[in-house]
């Protein structure tokens, strides 16, 4: 079996499901590979609109796999590019829903960081351990937890690698919605679904604005929202869109 599943359950969503049970899916090579491969596929994909990523009802993803770094030293580590794996799901044009149950530690919790959109289920637990063996997060974990959180919850998370739960997740803004256990999945595809029918280049600029503006100051963010804001009325999604709202009907969106 492989160690990433790639389904299609809906019309435009994408669902990849992290596979290693076994290890509570814990991001080994092979799973790092397997995801960067296929976020690349589905980015260029037109037929896909959202994607979902999620594990299994244990856990999302436990962390990394320390048993192909115990022993690293410091080039080997630097040499194995972790980054441009990582890159290839930060930098997917498509938005990113992550489905999280169980646990989301270390890399696990660093890989849900890198989607959009955050389900949590209430036991669902979120960690920065990596203190506790004696190294820090390395794939954002201190980054994008100060821009998702602030400072001191971030700091409470990575200096005592305390897990949060779900319900927690969602207080402090590292979850964008918390459902109960069993509906998480659902929860994400029905989102994916709603978002799939939008139009996907709006979606896109969207996605890209965001991201962009995240780390530039208010003005220069601004400009770059304007600029995109005007760029849309050249698409034919643009005017099938307002059309239908004046023609009182359902748009069909084509990614034009």
């Amino acid at each position: 079996m492989s160690s990433v599943l790639l389904e299609h359950p809906l019309e435009g969503v994408a669902l990849l499901k992290i596979n290693r049970p076994e290890a509570k899916n814990a991001l080994n090579s092979e799973v790092r590979q397997a995801l960067a491969e296929h976020f690349t596929a589905l980015g260029g994909d037109p037929e896909v609109r959202c994607i979902v990523l999620t594990g299994d009802e244990a856990a999302f993803a436990a962390g990394a796999d320390l048993g192909e770094l115990a022993g690293s030293g410091p080039l080997e580590v630097m040499l194995r590019r972790v980054h441009f794996l990582w890159q290839a799901i930060s930098r997917c044009p498509k938005p990113v829903i992550a489905a999280v149950n169980g646990y989301a530690w270390g890399g696990g919790c660093e890989l849900a960081m890198h989607a959009d959109i955050i389900i949590a289920g209430e036991s669902a637990s979120f960690a920065q351990p990596e203190v506790k063996v004696g190294i820090m997060p390395g794939a954002g974990g201190t980054q994008r937890l100060l821009r998702a959180v602030g400072k001191y919850q971030t700091m409470k998370m990575v200096l005592t690698g305390q897990p949060v739960s779900g319900r927690d997740a969602y207080a402090m803004g590292l979850a964008s919605e918390v459902v109960p256990d069993a509906e998480v999945l659902d929860t994400a595809l029905k989102m994916a679904k709603q978002i799939s029918r939008m139009p996907p280049l709006a979606v896109e600029q969207m996605k890209e604005v965001v991201q962009a503006g995240e780390d530039a100051p208010l003005e220069t963010a601004l400009m770059v929202e304007r600029k995109a804001f005007q760029l849309l009325f050249a698409t034919a999604d643009q005017k099938e869109g307002m059309a239908a709202f004046f023609e009182k009907r359902k748009p069909t969106y084509t990614g034009r």
